[in-house]
């Protein structure tokens, strides 16, 4: 089942749950027992809490202005609003930036504002605000610049545009610094003293907050009516939650509600560039959207426009009021996914390689790097290489004497915090606990790449190293039906802080095969006419003789109009 550096063996950690307390919750709520018991092992054995977690209300999202910095933003905007000054929005250019730019400036539009929006090229401007992009949006008349998912760092760039007599708000959710930028209002809710509850939200979610505010506020003043009708928020939830997905924050909170209901609206959409995009995806319009569809196929196509080019065409295709142009865009997107996935696969071949050297050496930090590597990709490859060998990985694209890079992290390594012990050898770099960006020149990449490994081997034990495949329960083949399939669904959506169920079974592999491109995944027929998929998981068919142990989510595979139940394999074992 794969070599010692290639795939490291998972430890199979199984979930308790309170036996008598789960029953008394299946029977208050009319749950399956296996659904129940899955509540109560998350913490949600309170009928009330698991009735409020099932059912979760628009009404039930905190009040915006808890979050710190929500008054002073709001009241400048409501007066670029009124006085008809220009605002900028200054987007990120993945998904969570793109969607948190077209969420703002619709909405400001539509009452009433003057608004440009403004996305940097990451392969020429980089992550965040910049001092000439800011010059430029002040020539062209800006008055105030809004930043989204960026601009928490940029302390020089706000100073830079308060310089031209310009005004900032910054809008982040990514870790404080210290020093943080001389804005008018910064809303992230991990500043310390915001009394916002949900810490987590993405960039997106924080624009909601700001939209919800500042639509409260603008009613108040008599903004709406008289031909200027007033926003339905609701129909822009199709927006949250395809940031909110594609950035991987946890779905509970403020979040479980957000996509909840942003994942019926995408099913509805009436957005020319969702439904131009959902085609492209090969998800039927008005069928049901799952968060898995958000984040393997919606958000990596709108995410390859700014990886591999301008990521401004991603906010075009969500913003257009235009069929024949989104269907335009969504089609250059789609083309730009394909070559993103090839440019990804080579750099995975040649990044397994050094990092199964750097394992063999000792290492529990890898930091890759190679000349031509895209720095639109490293953080993709990232996070391959992170679940592959499970250590914090960073890599890094070298061009001209430059370095950039992306690192993704694993449970119990803090990898913001693990940059800024390592701060003196980077130019610049930013993120949070388990994602960031860097830059840093070509000459000090060796010395970087000691001090990471030394933080590592500091940091994490041994046993840290050992991935889990956490097991919500075990059942017996007679007990994977559709109708324990269905009941499961009802506790979606599934995503980080909230990951779908892993059941276990004992079994026996009649037939072992494998599918897709180089065989790269396992097809397995078992016992009891069960039917599974491992996807990436190819190389361990040989693996399934005799009687063996599958960790997997049970689900449905629908191809061609048919739906049949499909077991998608976490894990593999010989039977114990």
């Amino acid at each position: 089942m794969g070599t010692a550096t290639e795939r490291v063996e998972r430890r199979w950690v199984e979930v308790e749950a309170d036996a008598a307390r789960s029953a008394a919750l299946a029977a208050a709520l009319g749950l399956h027992p296996l659904a129940a018991r899955i509540l109560a092992a998350r913490g949600l054995g309170d009928p009330e809490a698991a009735r409020a977690f099932l059912d979760p209300r628009l009404a039930d999202l905190p009040d915006p202005f808890l979050m710190r910095g929500m008054e002073g933003a709001v009241a400048r905007i409501v007066a670029a609003v009124e006085r008809g000054e220009r605002i900028a929005t200054y987007g990120d250019y993945d998904v969570d930036g793109v969607t948190s730019t077209v969420l703002l400036a619709g909405f400001l539009r539509a009452a009433g504002a003057d608004v440009v929006t403004y996305t940097p090229h990451r392969l020429v401007e980089g992550y965040g605000l910049n001092v000439a992009a800011v010059e430029r949006l002040v020539a062209g008349g800006a008055r105030l610049v809004v930043s989204l998912d960026c601009g928490i760092t940029s302390v020089a760039e706000v100073a830079a545009a308060a310089a031209l007599g310009v005004d900032a708000v910054v809008v982040d959710h990514h870790t404080v610094p210290v020093d943080l930028p001389a804005a008018v209002a910064i809303l992230n809710p991990h500043q310390p003293g915001c009394g916002y509850p949900s810490k987590e939200l993405a960039a997106v979610g924080v624009t909601f907050a700001l939209v919800m505010a500042l639509r409260r506020r603008l009613r108040e003043r008599g903004r709406f009516g008289d031909g200027r009708p007033e926003p339905n928020l609701r129909e822009a939830l199709d927006l949250v939650a395809l940031g909110t997905i594609a950035d991987v924050v946890p779905l509970t909170g403020a979040n479980r509600i957000l996509v909840r209901h942003g994942l019926e609206e995408l099913a509805r959409s009436r957005r020319p560039g969702i439904l131009a995009l959902k085609r492209v995806a090969g998800i039927p319009g008005g069928a049901p959207v799952s968060a898995g569809q958000v984040g393997f196929r919606l958000g990596p196509r709108i995410n390859a426009a700014g990886r591999l080019d301008d990521a401004g065409r991603g906010v075009r295709l969500l913003a257009t009021a235009d069929p024949a142009e989104a269907e335009a865009l969504a089609q250059e997107l789609d083309r730009e996914n394909q070559a993103r996935q090839e440019i990804e696969r080579r750099m995975l071949e040649e990044a397994r390689a050094d990092a199964a050297a750097r394992v063999a050496a000792g290492a529990r930090g890898l930091v890759l790097a190679r000349e031509g590597w895209h720095p639109g990709v490293v953080g993709i490859v990232a996070a391959r290489v992170a679940e592959r060998f499970h250590r914090p990985a960073v890599l890094i694209g070298i061009a001209e004497g430059v370095g950039k890079g992306s690192g993704r992290s694993i449970e119990g390594f803090h990898l913001h915090a693990a940059l800024a012990a390592c701060g003196e050898h980077l130019e610049r770099f930013g993120g949070h606990r388990h994602a960031a960006g860097l830059t840093l020149a070509a000459a000090r990449i060796e010395p970087f790449r000691r001090a990471f490994e030394a933080h590592a081997a500091a940091a994490l034990a041994d046993d840290d190293l050992v991935p889990r495949c956490r097991v919500d329960g075990w059942i017996a083949e007679r007990e994977a039906t559709a109708q324990v399939a269905e009941a499961l669904a009802r506790l979606g959506p599934f995503g980080a802080g909230h990951p779908e169920p892993v059941l276990a079974l004992r079994t026996r592999a009649l037939r072992a095969r494998t599918v897709g491109a180089g065989g790269q995944h396992l097809k397995l027929g078992l016992a009891g006419g069960l039917d599974a998929i491992g996807f990436g998981m190819g190389e361990r068919a040989a693996g399934c003789e005799g009687p063996i142990e599958a960790a997997f989510t049970l689900g449905f595979d629908e191809w061609d109009g048919a739906r049949r139940l499909q077991l998608r394999l976490r894990d593999l074992r010989p039977a114990r």
